[in-house]
């Protein structure tokens, strides 16, 4: 029997960015999902729960750090690995945060993060220098 192929939510406000996380995703066989907030990526998440958050944290109505804190907090979801993508140079912190990617991000990049994240789950820490 064949697995499912697994379920990605990206959270980016920036549409053109949103829809590059999307074709390279897609393209690499997994399913896409998307949020353009915190606040529609937290109502997708509990109606279905991905295999992995790629994460923005400069959103508008409910922030990244927020998300994450509530994904953290919840049983049912803590232990969904986050890539944590940012333009800030602020560290970033989270037993639930897989990995880091600093923008701004290449698609390659952005799938082997993501193949990466989803093998070690969600406490590894991995930070992508580029």
């Amino acid at each position: 029997m064949r697995r499912a192929r697994q379920r990605i939510l990206i959270v980016e406000d920036d549409s053109d960015l949103r829809r590059m996380f999307r074709t390279a995703l897609s393209l690499s066989g997994f399913d896409v999902v998307e949020a353009p907030d915190g606040i529609d990526a937290l109502l997708l998440i509990e109606d279905a729960p991905p295999d992995l958050v790629v994460l923005d944290l400069t959103l508008q109505r409910l922030d990244g750090i927020s998300v994450q804190q509530e994904l953290a907090a919840r049983a049912i979801t803590r232990d969904i690995p986050i890539v944590i993508v940012t333009g800030s140079g602020a560290e970033v912190r989270g037993d639930n945060v897989a990995c880091l990617l600093r923008k701004p991000v290449w698609p390659d990049v952005l799938v082997q993060t993501v193949r990466d994240c989803l093998a070690r789950g969600s406490g590894a820490a991995a930070l992508n220098p580029g």
